[in-house]
């Protein structure tokens, strides 16, 4: 499988750059450039991409709004790209939909393995990374905020866990934890292909579209005290 992805940055040379590193990877597409936000979001309605690439500041539309207006339109994974490493972006680009967050120094091997773990499902940000970030982030939301469901509002907390299984309820809460498969498999005593099976019927049920997003909804829904 091709993973076709959209490259967006305003700095041509930076732009140009990730295109030529994901480019001559043999699993990679880069299908289209765009130099901001707008161009970034006509450039995934057209081509319908795997990945999009988003630099956070750009012109005309931002790399957070960008993604929010791809994540409410399409099933493109957004990654947000910046030279800041403050808390505030990586919340804002979470509460956008992004599934991860990279600092444009990041090394060329990362980068690459970035796209496809973020079109394998997987996030970004390693678990204990994930763990602090997303729960200050959900300590910050105001009180009876519900979790993201796929966007529009969101039924009541109780409602949207009740779909869930035991076993399913006690997936998300090592996801919230930060557990990688191998955690939550080790921790329950089940196989990896188990773990994985789970995992994807809870994003589906809950109508999220990653790790990330199910990390959020563990909070937002209590199920996980934030700092816990």
């Amino acid at each position: 499988m091709t993973i076709r992805v959209v490259v967006a940055d305003d700095q041509e040379l930076v732009r140009a750059g990730f295109a030529l590193i994901l480019g001559v990877q043999p699993d990679i597409e880069v299908v289209a450039e765009a130099g901001d936000g707008v161009e970034a979001v006509e450039a995934v309605r057209r081509h319908a991409p795997d990945v999009v690439l988003l630099d956070i500041r750009m012109p005309r539309m931002d790399g957070i709004e960008a993604a929010r207006t791809v994540c409410a339109e399409t099933g493109t994974k957004v990654v947000m790209l910046t030279t800041f490493d403050q808390d505030d972006y990586v919340y804002e680009a979470l509460h956008a939909g992004a599934s991860g967050f990279l600092l444009k120094d990041v090394r060329r091997d990362d980068l690459v393995h970035a796209v496809r773990v973020v079109v394998a499902g997987d996030s970004l940000l390693a678990p204990s990374v994930a763990r602090r970030l997303v729960a200050d982030f959900a300590s910050r939301r105001p009180a009876g905020v519900r979790a993201a469901t796929g966007g529009g509002a969101a039924p009541d907390v109780m409602d949207v866990l009740d779909v869930l299984t035991a076993r399913e309820r006690e997936i998300l809460v090592l996801l919230g934890r930060g557990l990688s498969n191998a955690e939550i498999a080790a921790e329950l005593v089940v196989s990896e292909h188990t773990v994985k099976t789970h995992v994807s019927n809870v994003l589906a049920k809950l109508g999220l579209r990653d790790r990330i997003q199910a990390v959020i909804c563990a909070y937002e829904t209590g199920l996980i005290a934030p700092g816990g």
